[in-house]
């Protein structure tokens, strides 16, 4: 890869991108620490009493660093408190004060605790959401007047030692940036680089750096770009990895896992925070799943083994952008490849026995009496079934996939494909004519069959690893097929084994994700043994096709995790929300607490539910307030009649077809 697209030490090894320590009360971050694990609290800061048994709960629960909103003068002085109680209880806790909108409080905040956060996209600016003209004079006297707005908090900072951290959000970028740079990665990028000079001006770099979305696709392309441009200007500062707004339960969980992991498989992160709309002390757990993979690490494991990584690290062209996504080009075989969503094959061959009722874990429901299948939007594409054969009618949409030696025993079955292992398909008496499937690893696809094998238009490849650091071979086998100018269609297939349920959606999420995001991969097949039921394992799949929003199956929400400035209960009405609208396939509802974490932060939702006041809610449709002011108990009903007004209402249904 060209030096110019240089984000991380190393696409082929496993390697900790290096950066500066900074000193965060007694617990340091970057440099050889830990990665560090923190999380926020939901408690009105002024509920003293509340916010410290928070507190510690998240401590127990794994925390190693306790952030509190302190939205204004009141709040920033109560910290004093709360951080006397903790100190009283024996917690000796670095404390972070998140800041909106409040230089005063900031500045306060920032003689009391160990690190303050600053948004720089509302720290000197209020968004108003205007299209604003700049000329490079008008522009620089904006950036005059951050400087002088932002200046006092850097120098208090110095003075006493604490810890900044400069948080962009992808929702909440100033008009004067998106005038500039546009509702992007790299405007993101620079919102906090003018913040960072700032800092530089005044010799302070005791400084963590974040670029926060809901979207892990803008989120990774945005910290990647981060570090592309900390290479370029001999900084180093370290990061703070999240994916903000992610939501509640499987969602919540496969989307952090999809953009947090994405970037700790390729060496990046000082700290994370996942967050979800749940009590804080659930996130904690979740973030050290995610960090603790790699932990002891092997950074040698795939050190120049596989000549295949020489196509990522030494050649002089790029073949894919690691800053915007542009999906592989590949061919269309049968329904797989060319402009078609990702296929997802599900494995039954480890099933000792497979029946109709076997498909009902992978989104088909036979109904007997009335002699049908009802698909669901979580229908798997195909089956693998190793040695065995499908004695029953199957759906029509489903497709069978058996080893070779079976299949030429038995071509004349009815959507059956055969599976291949590399080479085997030439030495074959009989391919089909329609779909073949060839399983390659980075040790077998040699330049000789890529040359081979791309002549035959019915093949589409499934390239397997097993090595712990896969997702990196993995993309070293993509980028050398492109190299080659093979554009067969590619499956992506993950085995894993004896894993907690939980566990496994963390990490197929974080190795799939990871190559989907860089528009790699026209299907996935995730393998699993003793690692949950059929189910999770299917609903795990659809769950990060639809993070990488590469396949969309389900309603997205973007719900933030709750603070001290949430107007309601987010919780219970996120899942009053929920239970109205999840079969809205493909619509994104933003679920806001306070107008802090409003129109901007839901950045790319289609409805938003925002609380503005206690019992009040104001109705967005994507940027645009609608319906203001309206009485939360009758919110959702009103939620649900502007989706009906704007046409992205359907009743729920089951859809079937007969056999």
């Amino acid at each position: 890869m060209e030096l110019k697209d240089k984000y991380c030490n190393n696409l082929s090894n496993y390697s900790r991108f290096v950066t500066r320590e900074v000193k965060i009360g007694d617990l340091p971050m970057g440099g050889g620490n830990p990665i560090r694990i923190q999380s926020m609290t939901t408690t009105d800061t002024m509920d003293t009493a509340g916010t410290v048994a928070q507190s510690i709960r998240m401590i127990e629960s794994g925390c190693d660093y306790v952030r509190i909103t302190a939205p204004s003068l009141n709040e920033a002085k109560n910290l004093e408190v709360i951080k006397k109680e903790l100190r009283a209880h024996g917690y000796q806790t670095p404390l972070i004060a998140d800041i909106h909108f409040t230089p005063n409080a900031a500045e306060l905040a920032a003689r009391i605790v160990e690190k303050v956060r600053v948004n720089p996209g509302n720290y000197a600016d209020k968004k108003k959401f205007e299209v604003l003209e700049y000329d490079d004079i008008t522009y620089q006297s904006e950036l005059d007047r951050i400087r002088t707005r932002f200046t006092p908090l850097v120098k208090i900072c110095k003075e006493y030692g604490t810890a900044m951290r400069i948080g962009t959000n992808h929702g909440s970028l100033s008009d004067r940036i998106l005038s500039r740079y546009g509702d992007t990665p790299l405007g993101m990028v620079e919102s906090a680089m003018e913040f960072l000079r700032i800092c530089e001006e005044q010799n302070y770099y005791n400084i963590v750096l974040s670029m926060k979305a809901s979207n892990p696709k803008v989120m990774v392309q945005a910290y990647r770009l981060l570090v592309n441009k900390m290479i370029a200007n001999n900084m180093n500062y370290p990061l703070h990895l999240g994916v903000t707004e992610a939501g509640e339960g499987e969602d919540g969980r496969i989307k952090s896992a999809v953009g947090i992991g994405t970037l700790l498989e390729d060496g990046l992160g000082d700290t994370v925070r996942v967050s979800l709309t749940e009590d804080p002390e659930f996130e904690a757990p979740v973030a050290m799943a995610l960090v603790n993979r790699y932990v002891g690490r092997n950074t040698n494991e795939n050190n120049h083994q596989h000549k295949s990584f020489n196509y990522i690290e030494t050649s002089e062209k790029s073949y894919y952008s690691p800053f915007e996504y542009n999906k592989r080009t590949s061919q269309e075989v049968l329904n797989i490849g060319g402009s078609n969503v990702p296929r997802i094959i599900s494995d039954l061959s480890n099933r000792s026995e497979i029946n109709p009722s076997t498909l009902f874990g992978i989104g088909y429901n036979y109904a007997v009496a009335l002699d049908k299948w009802n698909l669901t939007d979580m229908a798997s594409d195909f089956i693998y079934t190793g040695d065995k054969t499908i004695d029953f009618e199957i759906p029509g949409t489903l497709g069978v996939i058996v080893n070779s030696e079976v299949w030429q025993k038995k071509e004349t079955l009815t959507r059956h494909y055969p599976l291949f292992c590399a080479s085997e398909i030439f030495s074959a008496h009989k391919t089909s004519n329609e779909l073949n499937f060839v399983a390659v690893e980075i040790n077998s696809l040699t330049e000789a069959l890529i040359e081979s094998i791309k002549k035959i238009k019915s093949v589409v490849l499934i390239i397997d690893t097993f090595t712990q650091h896969g997702m990196a071979e993995q993309r070293a086998l993509v980028v050398k097929l492109m190299a080659l100018n093979c554009n067969l269609p590619i499956i992506i297939k993950r085995n894993y084994k004896d894993l907690e349920p939980a566990n496994l959606q963390l990490q197929a999420s974080t190795d799939f994700g990871a190559l989907l995001l860089d528009g790699f991969g026209d299907g996935t097949w995730l393998k699993a043994e003793n690692c949950g039921g059929l189910a999770h394992l299917n609903s795990t799949t659809f769950g990060f096709l639809q993070a990488t929003r590469t396949r969309i199956s389900r309603t997205e929400y973007i719900s933030c995790p709750s603070c001290g400035r949430t107007l309601f209960d987010l919780q219970e009405t996120t899942a009053k929300i929920r239970k109205r609208t999840q079969h809205l396939k493909g619509v994104k509802i933003g679920i806001m607490g306070c107008i802090v974490n409003g129109p901007g932060e839901m950045a790319d939702a289609d409805y938003g539910y925002v609380g503005v006041g206690i019992g009040k809610i104001t109705l967005y449709k994507g940027k645009e307030v609608v319906k203001k002011n309206i009485a939360s108990e009758e919110a959702v009903d009103a939620l649900i009649g502007l989706i009906k007004e704007h046409g992205d209402w359907v009743e729920e249904t089951v859809v079937g077809g007969k056999l």
